[in-house]
């Protein structure tokens, strides 16, 4: 199965990871759209590429925003 096209990176115990996840549910759930999340410890690729940097918003492979949820670049992905 292919990945989706939005995943987050995430680790365990990341609280900023959790609340990042609570704001995004709801954005792309009113453009129709769903997520995956990876753990980024499970995926030594990922974890070279983001370590520290988490979460971490890909959509198609390409960083949309990490850190903070960032609505306006998603609005921007996704035409809302």
């Amino acid at each position: 199965m292919p990945d989706p096209r939005f995943l987050v990176f995430t680790r365990d115990g990341c609280a900023l990871c959790d609340e990042f996840i609570l704001e995004l549910k709801p954005a792309l759930a009113a453009a129709g759209l769903a997520f995956g999340i990876r753990d980024v410890d499970a995926d030594p690729e990922a974890l070279r590429r983001y370590g520290l940097k988490l979460p971490v918003l890909t959509c198609d492979g390409s960083v949309v925003c990490h850190g903070r949820f960032d609505a306006d670049a998603l609005a921007r992905l996704t035409g809302r």
